[in-house]
This record gives structure tokens, C-alpha cells and sequence, in this order.
């Protein structure tokens, strides 16, 4: 055994999204998340299909040789791959938490629905077929928060990381030195998930830079700029479209809405009544439901919301749609409404077709509520371009556009650096990955300056060696 270990920063170094590092202990070769390069991230809008996918390029190392994959959980950017990965040789074991398995489940069938339908469109092959998801998910062995266990000389724990049902830190050590790994973390205090766990103690940190350079709204505003819209909808009588995540960011909204109509809310503020809610996301109406399943994963004042019977994610003049027929009909539907559909950039899903619906009406309104990467569609509109391709065709914006980063399931630019600040004395270097380069360059500046701590942003594809 050697006193010093290599990080590979194979993806997820100078971009958001294809997360995908490779830990050489110098007995075990561990991938941390082997995630997609998003669709998000295809210059100036051009289309991009499962025939020209970046994702479809070979591996840059041999997967048979990799030892374990750990997931740190079930968003595509960190998942995306991992079917693929088995496909071209991976054998060995994959570790996660039981929830991320059950989300990841769901997202590889749906993204093969997706790329099956791209591949018969252009005559072409997709990344995996179903088989490679079975083969994949018997590799699949789980542990829960703090259960630790061993891979080779390393000792290894998830730390509860606050971004999505599951999320996990991975804590590796080994004769007292310490590295984490944070994957994507949570907006704590979150409306849902308990608090991100602290990092003390770490020599390392390799993490996440989404929201590095900037910050988001006041907590404690993020209910009302959400009341608001809807209120504005209702005023004008018009419809609001919520492009959303299928994983958190919708259950959040439900939450939120459930609260406003059927009581919970803060001392002083009055139930806001009922208006007709479409939830149009098939893959957001199976996660809810992992959601329920996973209950006791939520922190206590979500966990309240079910006493009794309860359920959170569901409230008066709530729809699920679950057929495009249905989701068809929704136009005809009278206002005001809410569309809450996916996809949350805009780069895919049933969100397309209403806002080439609504776009042009002056009446209507869309609210996005994350971060909208480089060259989506939801990104042009939220920078204000007045006209836009949407499957083809040229639409007009005339509907007024807002953008809520209170309810991101990532930490801001302060958030970070707080929980960089948490890790004590022990630490000695961040590696800051997952970000756009203005926002892992600044960040790690502010690590530099106000921390004193190395801070380090890797180019695609370098290896560092570290004491470890």
C-alpha cells in the first residue's frame, strides 16, 4: 500500500454536467458518478441527437479495470452513463443509497424511451438498451447514510449531502486521511430534505461550483415570489408555466402549493384558494411516488405533512396528467392555470409544446426555477430573446418570464463557501469541478482569499496526485 493516491478528473472539470472522476487508491480503482454530458451544453442551441451525442464517445479508460462505482445520486448528469459503462465492460460493484437505486431505475427506463425515439427518428444506435439496465442494476448493492463500509484499504461512508432524495457525500479514508466527495449540494435549509451534512474534518474536497459565482433570493422570500406569480396568473386570468425537474424541484413546488391551499404556512399569512394545477411530467408523477416511499428521508417538518394520512404532494384542484392525450387537452382547459411539465431547461419533455402554445399570449407567464445551462432552450428564453425555435418552428415571447433560484437544489456562492469553511484546519485542497469556468474559477479564488485554503480547478482529463 502507498501513501499517495490520484484523482482523474475525467468529467465534470470546466462544465456543469458528465461528473465522472476516478480515484486510483493504489489498490482500487473507485469511479465517483459517471454521469451524462447534457444536451444543455450544445453551442448556440444547435440540435443534438443520440446520432452525434457526445455521450456515445468511448471511455477514456478501460471500464473492466474499474474496480467499484459509487453513485452520489440519480440526476443525469451523474447517472447518465453508468448503463453504458456496464455495457463496455464493468463488473464490479456499484454502491449508492437505496433511494438513489430506486430514482436511477426510473431514469435510465425513461432515457431510453427518450433516446429510442431520437434513434428512430435519424437511423442510428442508442447509448444502452434494457438489457444493460438489468445487468447494470444487478451490480447495485446499497448502504444508508453513515453505514460505513470498505473498498480494498479505503474506508468509506455517504454523508447526507441535502440536494436530492438520496444525495450522498462519499467520505473516503484511509490511515486517518480523508478525501470527500461532495457530488451536487443541497439549497439547506431545504423545504423537503434534511440539511447538508458537515465535511469536518477532510483533507480534501472535491466539489460542486453551480452557483459559485452568484446567489440566490432570500429563503424566506422564495414562498412569496412563488405566490405571487401564481396570483399575477390569477389576476390577468392566464396560464403560468413551471418548467421542472423531475426529481425535487417538482416535489418542492407540490409541497409548496399543498401548503398555500390546505394551511402550514407561516404565522401572519392567510391559505391562498385553490387554482387548477396540471402536473404534465410522467417521470416527475413516478419519483413523487419514491418520494412517498421514502418518507422518513425527508426532514421532520415535511415528515409532519403525512401525519395523519396526510399526503404532501397533493392538494385541492390538483390534475396528473398521464397520456399525451390528456396533456393535449390542457390547452383547451380555461384559465387561469398552472402547467407544471418537464423538462426543466426546456431541452425536451411535454414543457416544449406549451410553451409554443403560450409564448406568444401576453397573458401568460413562465417561471423557471433552476439553473438554465448554455444553450438550452429554457436558458434563451430566460435571457430574454424575443423569438425562439422550439421543434422547428419560430415562436414570438410575449409572455412575461421570472426566475426563482430560491427553491435550487444547489448552495449559492456563500452556501459554498460556508460549507467549505466547515471542514476546520484539516483541510489542505479543494478541487473545484462542476461548474461553468467563471463560476469554478471564481469560487475557488474565494476559497484562496477568504479561507486560505488551496483551491485548485482542474482541466478535463488531469490527474493530481495527493498524500493520501
Amino acid at each position: 500500500m502507498t501513501n499517495k493516491a490520484s484523482i482523474t478528473f475525467y468529467g465534470g472539470a470546466g462544465s456543469v454536467t458528465g461528473a465522472n472522476f476516478l480515484f486510483d487508491s493504489g489498490d482500487t480503482k473507485i469511479l465517483v458518478d459517471c454521469g451524462a454530458v447534457e444536451r444543455e451544453f450544445v453551442p448556440h442551441g444547435a440540435q443534438q441527437h443520440v446520432c452525434n451525442d457526445p455521450n456515445s464517445v468511448p471511455f477514456a479508460y478501460k471500464p473492466s479495470e474499474i474496480d467499484v462505482l459509487i453513485i452520489t445520486h440519480a440526476h443525469a448528469d451523474h447517472i447518465g452513463r453508468v448503463p453504458k459503462l456496464v455495457h463496455d465492460g464493468f463488473k464490479g460493484i456499484i454502491y449508492s443509497t437505496a433511494a438513489t437505486r430506486d430514482l436511477a431505475s426510473l431514469m435510465f427506463d425513461d432515457a431510453i424511451t427518450v433516446m429510442r425515439t431520437d434513434a428512430e427518428r435519424h437511423g442510428c444506435a442508442i447509448l444502452y438498451e434494457k438489457e444493460d439496465v438489468k445487468r447494470t442494476l444487478s451490480l447495485w448493492q446499497t448502504h444508508e447514510y453513515h453505514e460505513p463500509f470498505s473498498i480494498g484499504s479505503a474506508h468509506v461512508e455517504l454523508l447526507d449531502a441535502g440536494h436530492i432524495l438520496g444525495s450522498a457525500m462519499v467520505r473516503v479514508e484511509r490511515g486517518g486521511r480523508t478525501i470527500i466527495f461532495t457530488g451536487d449540494l443541497g439549497n439547506s435549509p431545504e423545504p423537503l430534505l434534511n440539511d447538508t451534512e458537515s465535511p469536518a474534518g477532510a483533507n480534501y474536497i472535491v466539489m460542486e461550483s453551480v452557483y459559485g459565482d452568484r446567489l440566490h433570493e432570500d429563503r424566506d422570500e422564495r414562498d412569496a415570489v412563488l405566490r405571487g406569480a401564481i396570483e399575477a396568473t390569477r389576476a390577468r386570468s392566464g396560464t403560468l408555466l413551471i418548467p421542472s425537474f423531475s426529481i425535487e424541484r417538482t416535489q418542492i413546488l407540490l409541497f409548496e402549493i399543498d401548503k398555500m391551499v390546505e394551511g402550514g404556512l407561516p404565522a401572519g399569512r392567510q391559505g391562498m384558494k385553490p387554482i387548477d394545477v396540471y402536473l404534465d411530467a410522467p417521470l416527475a408523477i413516478k419519483v413523487t411516488e419514491v418520494y412517498r416511499t421514502y418518507e422518513n428521508l425527508l426532514n421532520p417538518d415535511a415528515q409532519a405533512h403525512f401525519e395523519g394520512g396526510k399526503d404532501a404532494f397533493t392538494f385541492k384542484n390538483l390534475h396528473v396528467i398521464k397520456d399525451v392525450a390528456q396533456s393535449h387537452h390542457i390547452h383547451e382547459k380555461p384559465d387561469p392555470k398552472i402547467i407544471i411539465a418537464g423538462a426543466g431547461m426546456s431541452v425536451g419533455g411535454r414543457i416544449r409544446a406549451h410553451e409554443a402554445r403560450y409564448l406568444p399570449d401576453p397573458k401568460a407567464a413562465v417561471l423557471f426555477v433552476g439553473y438554465q445551462a448554455p444553450g438550452s432552450l429554457g436558458r434563451r428564453i430566460a435571457d430574454g430573446q424575443k423569438k425562439v425555435q422550439i421543434d422547428g418552428t419560430t415562436v414570438q415571447v410575449r409572455a412575461s418570464i421570472g426566475m426563482l433560484t430560491g427553491y435550487s437544489g444547489h448552495k449559492d456562492r456563500d452556501g459554498l463557501l460556508a460549507f467549505v469553511e466547515q471542514a476546520g484546519d484539516s483541510l489542505e485542497k479543494v478541487f473545484v469541478v462542476m461548474g461553468e469556468p467563471k463560476a469554478e474559477l471564481f469560487l475557488s479564488q474565494r476559497i484562496n482569499d477568504f479561507i486560505g485554503c488551496e483551491a485548485h480547478v482542474p482541466a478535463a482529463g488531469e490527474t493530481v496526485v495527493i498524500d493520501w
